[in-house]
Order: structure tokens, then C-alpha cells, then sequence
């Protein structure tokens, strides 16, 4: 038997192939786009192509993120804190607090010693420090979002951008540069500034982290200049995931194996 995930978010469109033995066989990440239910079709079809299989021999599919309801034959479809607690559960166990920073909105999620979802905050009022604030940031510096997260080596400035609004922080960046700052230091504060605010949500459920076990999903989490500064605000160890941003794809489809078992 196999097990679908399929998370649908602002920026990408990911899936996760499970087994029966919740064995991952195959994952995709495909740009969502203008159109969902194109991205939705080729990230299906990457992960049944790499895996071998027809999607006739799918057992069951479950959704998640944004555009969840667009996906046509799934079992049911479940919240991004839902999926996202079970994948880190299943990748990283012990976590008790998991960063999910993705496209568009940012979540502080406290799970408890089952993985089971506590509480949570989310962000969700605008993109400040999200996947879509780093990319306009990364056009504002006119460097490659790749390489971005390596920029702010050698950066020891205390800098801080002011602003988190994505349109007033791009003209902040702007001046900086006119000003000759380094880009660098520009990195450098603008990773900051993301740790502060994420830290901020994170002391809405859990006054007191100290000790806690942390971990990071979300396409941010590939971004080592952003985790260094998250650590740093923390002051703890931030854990990433092999492909931290397929956790909550890879949650649905072990949400889809539980379901479909107890049906």
C-alpha cells in the first residue's frame, strides 16, 4: 500500500510517497505558480514516476496548506499545524517546539512529549520574515536567494532593519546600499530582525524555551544564515530535518496511512 501527501503552499507545491512500513520512497518540491492545480499534477507525478508506481496503486491521499481543498480524490484534507507536528514527529522525536516558517506565514507550534500539537501562534497578518520577505529581499540586494543564506559571513555589526513590512524593508535595503553598507551586514540584519520577530512568536505560548527541544520546517529552515540567527536569539540549538520543507507533505501522508488503516 502507499500513502500521498501533498502540501500546497504559497511559493511550492510538495509531496511525500510513504510505503506501508511509513517509509519515505519519493518527494517532490515544485513552484506552486499561478496555477495550483498544475504544480499539484507535476509533484504527483514526480513522486510516483521516481517511485516506480501508477497512481492507480495509491491507497489514500491527504492535503494540506493553502490550497488544500484543490486536490481532486483525497481522503480528507488537514491543517498545516496538524501535518507539520506528525512529520517532525516522525523525523526528529522529542521536539517540543517546532519554527515553521513557509511562504507566506509563520507558525510557533509547542508539541508535547507525544507530538501532539500544545498550542500554537501564527503570523499570518502579512509576510513579514517568511519565504516571500526573503525573496524580495534577495531581488533588493540583487543576489541569487540560493546563495543568500551564506551572505552574512564575516558580519559581526549590530545592524537591524527597522521595518518587517516587505515594501518598507525593501527601501531600507535600498538606502543601505546607497549608503555603501555591506551586503553582508545588510544579510546579517535582516536575519536578525527575522530571529527577533520569530522569537516574539514564540513567547506568545512559551514564556520560558530554555531546555527546550527545538526544530525548525519550512523552506526558511534551508537558509543557515537565518537558523545561525534564530540560535543565536534563542539561545538553543535549533534542529533541521532532511528536507524541511516536505515535513508537512510527509506528515499528510502518514495522516493519510492512520486513517485509511482505521477506516
Amino acid at each position: 500500500m502507499y500513502y500521498l501527501g501533498i502540501d500546497i503552499g504559497s511559493l511550492t507545491c510538495d509531496a511525500v510517497l510513504i510505503d506501508d512500513n511509513e517509509k519515505i520512497l519519493a518527494s517532490s518540491v515544485v513552484p506552486t505558480g499561478a496555477r495550483n492545480h498544475e504544480a499539484i499534477t507535476r509533484a504527483t507525478d514526480e513522486v510516483l514516476r521516481s517511485a516506480c508506481i501508477s497512481e492507480k496503486e495509491v491507497t489514500a491521499t491527504v492535503s494540506t496548506g493553502y490550497g488544500r481543498k484543490r486536490v481532486e480524490g483525497r481522503l480528507t484534507a488537514v491543517t498545516e499545524i496538524t501535518c507539520h507536528a506528525r512529520g517532525i514527529k516522525a523525523l526528529l522525536p522529542g521536539t517540543h517546539l517546532l519554527i515553521d516558517i513557509g511562504g507566506q506565514d509563520s507558525k510557533a507550534i509547542e508539541l508535547d512529549e507525544n507530538g501532539q500539537v500544545v498550542d500554537f501562534a501564527m503570523n499570518d497578518k502579512c509576510a513579514a520574515g517568511t519565504g516571500r520577505f526573503l525573496d524580495a529581499m534577495a531581488r533588493a540586494l540583487q543576489v541569487d536567494i540560493d546563495v543568500m543564506s551564506e551572505l552574512d559571513n564575516g558580519a559581526h555589526g549590530d545592524l537591524t532593519i527597522s521595518s518587517m513590512c516587505t515594501v518598507f524593508a525593501e527601501s531600507e535595503v535600498v538606502s543601505l546600499i546607497a549608503e555603501g553598507v555591506k551586503v553582508n551586514e545588510i544579510v546579517h540584519g535582516l536575519n536578525r530582525s527575522i530571529a527577533s520577530r520569530t522569537l516574539s512568536l514564540i513567547k506568545r505560548i512559551i514564556p520560558d524555551i530554555i531546555g527546550f527541544p527545538i526544530a525548525m520546517s519550512g523552506g526558511v529552515a534551508r537558509n543557515s544564515g537565518v537558523v545561525r540567527a534564530i540560535s543565536n536569539a534563542l539561545e538553543n540549538k535549533v534542529a533541521i530535518p532532511p528536507m524541511p520543507d516536505t515535513v508537512g507533505a510527509l506528515g499528510a501522508a502518514l495522516i493519510a496511512r492512520e486513517r485509511y488503516s482505521h477506516n
